[in-house]
């Protein structure tokens, strides 16, 4: 395949975040070469930059969180270049913390989140009688998981995120400084700086994006829309060679080596344990943490266009974009299951026959009913018992 490839040489951007994992192991243990990818990796300090440098071609493709394509391609990100993405780069990680001081007053009982939304509900309206100023919760970026499951969870507890609390852009690797600073209350941002702030003393997480929506997506592999038309083969190739990634990741055996690379790496300024911790297999009965971070088992690396349209409703519901849009269109030029399904063949990996799935139905496992091989799919709840479909 080597001499098809369009280019061999890529540069990728990625944050300091433990979800970058895919990108960082398939250049240490050779899968991007196995695929005839010379592979460089730029680790940015911004999720803005790493849009900026994509856009501007310094970067070929990048970790990014899941609704970024899809807002760039909508042209309501500031720079209006459209976007595709054909794998998802993991699902789950994200977690939501709060400074010791908060942590104390909301005095938690119960660790189901409608339980823990209740509690917080309770403490604003006192702050609100006693005259108080609204707390302050930090997320990532404007369009990312963090922010709508944020909101997601306020509002279902009956919290108004834009009434009862100030919200905040803050990039992932200063959170924990923010919090530790008192210039926020709480944050919502990917491992391992929730666990970060435990290690540190400074805060504790109290709700996880499991807990809110089973399997939830969160990272992808993105490319503007240009450079994948005029680079299919390496396009495939790239993908080809993080689904192989992804399937290593997904082994138990492995996740031991995959924490020892990444720490190796460099990449990420935060303490050994909380790498681990982050790859770790957590516990069944966790249910903070069960079951951590989810690279290909279940479908996790398959870009399903039902994750793009229940971000673009999102997107809908909190004024960010027009009700006139159609997200199921959308969804489609950006997702790119088909591309998915050509890197699959190539590694032998198996994919679902359909490119949406009814999302909130599902408490348990459950077999794919069209695929072309056995595919066993993990549960898909929302805390709040709410369902979607495209």
């Amino acid at each position: 395949m080597t001499s098809r490839l369009e280019k061999a040489s890529l540069e990728l951007g990625i944050i300091p975040l433990v979800d970058a994992v895919p990108i960082v192991v398939a250049q240490a243990k050779g899968f991007f070469e196995r695929h005839g990818l010379d592979v460089r990796i730029s680790v940015e300090a911004s999720w803005a930059s790493i849009r900026d440098k994509v856009v501007a071609g310094v970067l070929d493709g990048a970790q990014m969180l899941a609704p970024m394509p899809l807002a760039a391609t909508l042209g309501v990100d500031g720079i209006g270049t459209p976007m595709v993405t054909a794998l998802s780069l993991n699902l789950n990680g994200n977690s939501i913390a709060v400074s010791n001081e908060l942590y104390s007053q909301m005095a938690l009982e119960q660790t189901e989140p409608a339980a823990v939304g209740t509690a917080l509900r309770e403490l604003l309206q006192r702050d609100r009688v006693e005259g108080r100023k609204p707390r302050v919760f930090a997320h990532v970026f404007p369009f990312s998981a963090h922010h709508y499951e944020l909101r997601y969870w306020l509002a279902a507890c009956g919290i108004d995120p834009d009434r009862d609390l100030r919200l905040e852009v803050i990039p992932p690797p200063q959170m924990v400084q923010h919090l530790r600073d008192g210039r926020i209350d709480g944050f919502c941002v990917g491992a391992p700086w929730g666990a970060v702030a435990e290690s540190a003393g400074v805060g504790r997480r109290i709700v996880s994006s499991y807990q809110i929506w089973n399997n939830s997506p969160e990272k992808v592999l993105g490319v503007t829309r240009d450079w994948a038309a005029r680079h299919p083969n390496s396009h495939v190739a790239l993908i080809a060679a993080l689904i192989e990634t992804n399937r290593w990741l997904d082994v138990p055996e492995n996740r031991g080596e995959a924490a020892r690379v990444l720490i190796e790496s460099g990449v990420l300024d935060s303490p050994e344990p909380t790498i681990r911790e982050a790859l770790g297999v957590p516990d069944a009965d966790s249910a903070l943490f069960s079951p951590g971070l989810v690279f290909y088992n279940g479908a996790a690396s398959f870009p399903w266009r039902s994750h793009a349209a229940w971000f673009i409703k999102q997107m809908q519901r909190w004024n960010q974009i027009g009700a006139e849009i159609q997200a199921s269109d959308i969804a489609a030029q950006v997702y790119l299951p088909q591309i998915y399904r050509q890197a699959a063949d190539l590694v032998g990996a198996s994919y679902p026959g359909a490119d949406t799935k009814p999302e909130g139905t599902h408490n348990g496992s459950w077999p794919m009913p069209v695929a072309q091989q056995a595919l066993t799919m993990g549960p898909d709840r929302f805390f709040d018992g709410a369902t979607f479909e495209v």
